[in-house]
């Protein structure tokens, strides 16, 4: 079976309503079988992006939408169980989820109907918001986060507790966090990337619908502007501080790296989750006003980069080997002790890579005229303790007088489903 992960199908004939009556014809088997069976090579655009009409398989036997190019456009969103929800509540939720994900990374509607074509005398089975829009490169991705397993309270109330991994743990509280609750956690997540915003959002906003009675939206992000590349077709993205962000992220074409750092293996297990990952999001709140101020210099000492080609301080290019040993005339550290790629490099962290996909976020501004603006960072990793442990060295990175972590959730992310069945099969059945 094709990986999600795979290379994307273009195909710009086919939109979401054209792609309709092929899928009231054969039913979503044949979406996915379409999808899946693809094999067309797409180039990527000047920018390292696909074209607008790039589809990604849902079925495969990773989730898409963490080694797959990253896109420009994110709407993530947590969601919390209704209290009287069942076991078998979460079951068809997660199965009606499964099936109208597979229609909607392939540019279909949700339902056969689709906006228009059902009685005017009910709701639509799609809110319409994307006709005539293509597929956009969505990926849609699910998790559990750990309150599914069982509350603070040790209530276990969908009979999962003992299926809980040993690492699915609430992070700790690190230095400087100013965590809002209301931004925090979650029993369910679902990550929509898209390059077509109206795409991402059309996404959540009907897998939101679909949840109305078991699930509610507990929080949500928009993200513009990817911080980070997961593929070597795509250029290093900057985020608001203006640097170049993820130049040495874990790329798909890293198979070996993706392997040994992002996918849980049978000896980490449990055995429903191999195959799967653990996701970190983290909301990072930037005091852009106060960096907007600091000397051109004092910036790049802060990062270990220059800010134009993104080259190490220690010398060369974007993609130069940093030199952590290398010092400068007076025999201090050209790359200073408390600059961000040192205090994040592997060679500091017992060799830890976290694969990244971060967006942008500027949500309008607070009660002081400044922008809330920042970073949503999420990253992949088939340990949490690996982010935590990066997490930690970073307590004393020189750029945290300009941030503030204000968002903090993690959740495990089943393996990809097979065609015909639903993405929580491997932890309910």
């Amino acid at each position: 079976m094709t990986e999600p992960d795979a290379t994307p199908t273009p195909d710009a004939s086919f939109s979401r309503r054209g792609l309709l009556g092929l899928a009231a014809a054969g039913g979503i088997g044949a979406v996915a079988g379409l999808a899946a069976g693809a094999a067309i090579a797409s180039a990527p655009d000047a920018t390292g992006g696909t074209p607008a009409s790039a589809r990604y398989p849902f079925f495969g036997e990773h989730q898409a939408g963490i080694t797959t190019p990253a896109q420009d456009r994110l709407h993530f969103a947590a969601f919390d169980l209704a209290p009287d929800a069942t076991r078998d509540d979460l079951a068809s939720l997660l199965a009606d989820w499964t099936e109208a994900a597979a229609r909607l990374t392939q540019g279909l509607e949700v339902g056969e109907a689709g906006a228009v074509g059902g009685s005017p005398y009910a709701p639509p089975d799609d809110t319409g918001e994307a006709l005539g829009l293509p597929a956009s490169g969505l990926t849609i991705t699910f998790g559990f986060g750990p309150t599914l397993f069982g509350t603070a309270d040790g209530v276990d109330r969908f009979r999962l507790a003992a299926r809980r991994p040993a690492a699915l743990e609430p992070l700790p509280r690190f230095s400087g966090d100013a965590l809002v609750p209301e931004r925090s956690g979650g029993d369910l997540c679902i990550q929509a990337c898209a390059d077509d915003p109206q795409v991402a959002v059309h996404a959540i906003r009907n897998l939101s619908r679909i949840a109305f009675g078991r699930a509610m939206l507990r929080w949500s992000q928009l993200g513009f502007g990817r911080t980070s590349s997961t593929s070597t077709s795509q250029t290093t993205p900057r985020n608001l501080f203006g640097f170049k962000d993820g130049t040495a992220n874990i790329k798909a074409e890293e198979p070996d790296a993706v392997a040994e750092h992002v996918w849980v293996s049978r000896e980490q297990g449990p055995e429903w989750l191999v195959g799967g990952s653990y996701l970190v999001a983290r909301r990072i709140r930037m005091i852009i006003e106060s960096w907007d101020r600091v000397q051109l210099a004092e910036q790049e000492a802060l990062f270990g980069r220059t800010k134009g080609e993104g080259g190490p301080m220690s010398g060369g290019g974007e993609f130069a080997a940093i030199d952590l040993a290398a010092t400068a005339r007076d025999g201090s550290p050209v790359i200073a002790r408390d600059a961000h790629v040192r205090l994040a490099h592997p060679e500091t962290n017992g060799g830890i890579r976290l694969l990244r996909r971060g967006y942008n976020f500027v949500d309008g501004n607070d009660a002081l005229g400044r922008l809330d603006a920042g970073l949503f960072f999420l990253s992949f990793q088939n340990d949490p303790e690996h982010f935590v442990t990066v997490q930690r060295s970073l307590a004393s990175d020189g750029l945290n007088e300009y941030l503030k972590h204000v968002g903090s959730a993690v959740f495990a992310i089943p393996p990809g489903a097979h065609e015909g069945d639903s993405i929580g099969d491997t932890l309910l059945n």
